[in-house]
């Protein structure tokens, strides 16, 4: 007896991931030259949905991706990654049409590379503004900020979740409260005794990334980024919206270097909710 032919890679099943899959999503993200980032993939399993399609002989991913939630109104596709072996064979059109028939008429919003917004527009995703990644060693400037901060405490999460709101136009508050747990290190500026911003630090590979940058102006949004920088002999990430231009000027005079670009996109809405005068860079979760 003949045994039965293999599936075409794109008539495998997608399943829902776990926490059990984090080494093989890390290593998803390792065999596309990504830093392998544990560490985000558990944010993201624990406060999203995952999905992905395993390889047929039990080692591995062939591809992964992960939906966050924010209610009826919008969720974030992140991290859709597809094994080397098998990339531009419909994986990624056969994993997102997935997402997109299980998130049903809920929005969805992403940040996709160059290689990737093609395919997103094929499935009528439309661009909406786009973020500038930078890298490098911070310098430190010679005088005091503008601004003060200081680390934040936990009675400061429910201030952080009430900025949070108006900016992202969503609750976030699922993700807000793993931000203690998650960064190294997350700072609030205050005036008046009332939140004017905050930001966090994490690990990625080598680096420390910042984000979320949330921030009343672009003075409190330097203060924070550079109060965070001091904390670290790391090389700093951040990935800026676009519109920010002061902002990524200032980060290219203290050393980091413009680096690659991504095109923000949304599907069944017009453009992301909420404020974008304040919102600086997001905690970069949605990238494929």
């Amino acid at each position: 007896m003949h045994s039965p032919s293999p599936l075409p890679l794109v008539d495998l099943p997608v399943r829902r991931l776990t926490r059990g899959d984090l080494v093989a999503c890390a290593d998803l993200s390792e065999d596309r030259g990504w830093p392998r980032d544990e560490h985000r993939w558990g944010l993201l399993l624990s406060a999203g949905t995952g999905y992905g399609i395993a390889e047929p002989d039990g080692t591995g991913l062939v591809a992964a991706c992960v939906v966050t939630s924010y209610g009826p109104h919008l969720a974030a596709v992140g991290m859709m990654l597809v094994a080397a072996r098998h990339a531009r064979q419909g994986i990624a059109r056969r994993l997102m049409r997935h997402v997109m028939e299980e998130t049903g008429s809920t929005p969805l919003a992403l940040y996709a590379t160059p290689e990737g917004q093609r395919l997103y527009e094929e499935l009528g995703f439309a661009q909406v503004g786009r973020t500038e990644r930078v890298l490098g060693r911070f310098r430190a400037e010679d005088r005091p900020a503008a601004v003060t901060t200081r680390p934040a405490a936990a009675d400061d999460l429910q201030a952080m979740v009430r900025l949070d709101l108006p900016v992202f136009g969503i609750d976030r508050t699922h993700l807000i409260a793993r931000l203690p747990a998650f960064s190294d290190r997350l700072r609030v500026a205050k005036e008046n005794g009332e939140l004017t911003g905050y930001a966090a630090l994490w690990p990625s590979g080598d680096a420390h990334v910042v984000g979320p940058l949330i921030a009343r102006d672009t003075a409190t949004a330097k203060a924070l980024v550079a109060a965070l920088a001091a904390t670290t002999d790391r090389p700093l990430r951040a990935d800026i919206d676009a519109r920010h231009e002061e902002l990524l000027g200032w980060l290219v005079e203290h050393g980091l270097e413009p680096g690659s670009r991504t095109a923000v996109m949304t599907y069944g809405i017009e453009d992301l909710p909420g404020d974008a005068t304040r919102r600086f860079a997001p905690l970069t979760i949605a990238t494929g």
